[in-house]
């Protein structure tokens, strides 16, 4: 949403205008008057903030519940990661996350990660959209989800995070029916910024190169190998939930999410690629500024839908 602020200068920032920046950021989206560009919520969903209690910390998470479903059968689960990096709260999601709950019907979780800052570098936000994924689902009665239905939706790096969610579930044997990658960024390496369109769309108005620059610098400081938190570069892409990436073509991550589109499908996994031409970077949490972000809402809730059908629930993971 940097087109609605004045950028900073990414390569001179402090860490204390960097936490200032974060804070004013924060603040604005959560005002009752930034409503009037990240959407009004569905009325027909519940809206409050938890806790998740980790072993090593504690995470907020926004939930969004059908307001009608009372008790009876579990609910679909949905894991919502946003994006924002060092900026950005799960509220400025709540329109296309309240219109999940309702129109699914599902549990929307929208985790509330740590900010990218110096001496939280991306792992850490990895592990915290993981780590909520994973406890939800080992308690799952108690939060009255379906174990055997279970869906990530990621916007930006929050989409990063749930693509190496999907990964880590193949692994670690946590069946998910589907994955929705709003425009993702997915490559942390030193090929991150090695595409077309982030030449083309370098002074983009929602994410410019200079602020994708400093991004990375966040993500991956000295020593870290960035090769593991990036989905884009890992060898075996195979066997993972069937995905949806939405790619809006204002964007200089773009081809990010074209290329892994592309490498799911040369894997066997079923991937959608969709494009919304004239829209920019972030355009799901701006519906009444981009037109567009209504159509990727529709599309994202069949897509939800149609992989979140009734089936026979599973024994959730053991453990916290």
């Amino acid at each position: 949403m940097s087109a609605l602020t004045k950028e900073p200068d990414w390569s001179t920032i402090t860490d204390q205008e960097l936490a200032a920046v974060a804070d004013a950021a924060n603040r604005r989206v959560s005002s009752r008057a930034a409503r009037l560009f990240t959407g009004f919520p569905d009325r027909r969903a519940e809206i409050t903030w938890q806790e998740v209690a980790l072993p090593d910390r504690v995470l907020r998470v926004r939930v969004h519940r059908p307001s009608k479903h009372v008790g009876g059968d579990a609910l679909p689960l949905v894991l919502h990661v946003r994006g924002g990096g060092f900026a950005g709260t799960a509220v400025q999601c709540d329109w296309v996350n309240s219109h999940l709950a309702a129109r699914l019907p599902a549990l929307v979780v929208s985790v509330e990660h740590r900010l990218l800052a110096p001496g939280t570098p991306l792992a850490d936000l990895v592990d915290d959209g993981w780590d909520v994924l994973r406890h939800v689902v080992r308690h799952a009665g108690r939060w009255g989800v379906d174990p055997a239905r279970i869906a990530v939706v990621g916007e930006s790096t929050g989409g990063l995070v749930v693509a190496s969610a999907a990964i880590r579930a193949r692994e670690l044997g946590l069946p998910l029916r589907a994955q929705v990658l709003v425009n993702p960024a997915l490559d942390v390496s030193g090929t991150a910024m090695d595409h077309a369109s982030m030449v083309e769309h370098a002074d983009s108005p929602t994410l410019t190169a200079a602020r994708m620059r400093f991004f990375l610098r966040l993500s991956v400081p000295p020593g870290t190998d960035p090769l593991p938190l990036s989905p884009l570069r890992v060898d075996d892409l195979s066997g993972l939930a069937p995905a949806l990436v939405v790619v809006p073509t204002i964007d200089p991550v773009a081809d990010h999410g074209r290329r892994y589109a592309e490498r799911l499908r040369e894997a066997g996994t079923p991937a959608r690629l969709t494009e919304h031409r004239g829209a920019t970077h972030a355009f799901l949490s701006m519906p009444n500024l981009v037109p567009q972000a209504k159509a990727a809402r529709a599309e994202i809730a069949g897509f939800l839908r149609t992989h979140l059908t009734t089936g026979v629930a599973t024994t959730p993971l053991g453990g916290h």
